[in-house]
């Protein structure tokens, strides 16, 4: 009779351990963030270099670590301060009298989950800011062939897309904390029996030995 119940024990012990693991695995699955657009969009022809450029995410990044480098065709660089984040919105001031022509976006930030993501994407100036000195960068250059943000679509030239709105920007219910719980409480629950009846057993055994 022992022998039964330690196995049993045993096999409840077994699937807690491998529902624990499962969520252990399962988990971090539903916390990486993703680039879902960009602004201008990568590839997108514009008719003057943007006062910023900005990368839409799919969750809030951290307000911390987040870094923007804004190049043109020269290596020159033309990001301008700190790095603006707002609600799921990282941005990127542009300094004053940007040329015309290509440029390349390189952005890294901290996803709500704490681990950190980059990514880059270029787009072409057509002409030179305001008050821009001339430039020899030829206007109609195109952007590195190495720029590309997951997840970004490409815009037509002359036309920057619109940030395309994500599929489903809900949390994702935890169905495995909730099995989670289920197999822990049905764990402790069966312990608590097997206690009582052992309990009982070990009563009623000691009453024969005494009679």
């Amino acid at each position: 009779m022992r022998s039964i119940r330690r196995q049993l024990l045993s096999a409840l012990l077994g699937t807690f351990v491998f529902a624990a693991a499962t969520l252990g695995f399962s988990a971090p699955a539903f916390a990486h963030d993703s680039a879902e657009s960009s602004s201008p969009a990568q590839g997108a022809t514009v008719a003057t270099p943007p006062e910023k450029v900005s990368v839409t995410f799919s969750k809030n990044p951290l307000g911390i670590g987040a870094q923007f480098s804004v190049k043109d065709s020269a290596g020159a660089e033309w990001a301008d301060g700190a790095v603006e984040i707002v609600d799921n919105v990282a941005s990127q001031k542009l300094k004053d009298g940007a040329p015309a022509g290509a440029y390349t976006v390189a952005w890294r930030v901290v996803s709500s989950d704490s681990h950190p993501i980059e990514g880059t994407f270029g787009f072409t100036a057509t002409a030179a800011a305001a008050g821009a000195a001339p430039s020899t960068a030829g206007a109609g250059a195109t952007p590195s062939a190495a720029a590309g943000v997951p997840g970004i679509g490409t815009a037509q030239p002359g036309i920057t897309a619109a940030p395309e709105p994500a599929a489903d920007a809900s949390e994702p219910f935890p169905w495995s904390l909730v099995i989670f719980a289920a197999v822990a409480l049905g764990l402790l629950v069966t312990i608590g029996i097997l206690a009582k009846r052992r309990l009982t057993t070990g009563g009623a055994d000691e009453d024969a030995e005494e009679s």
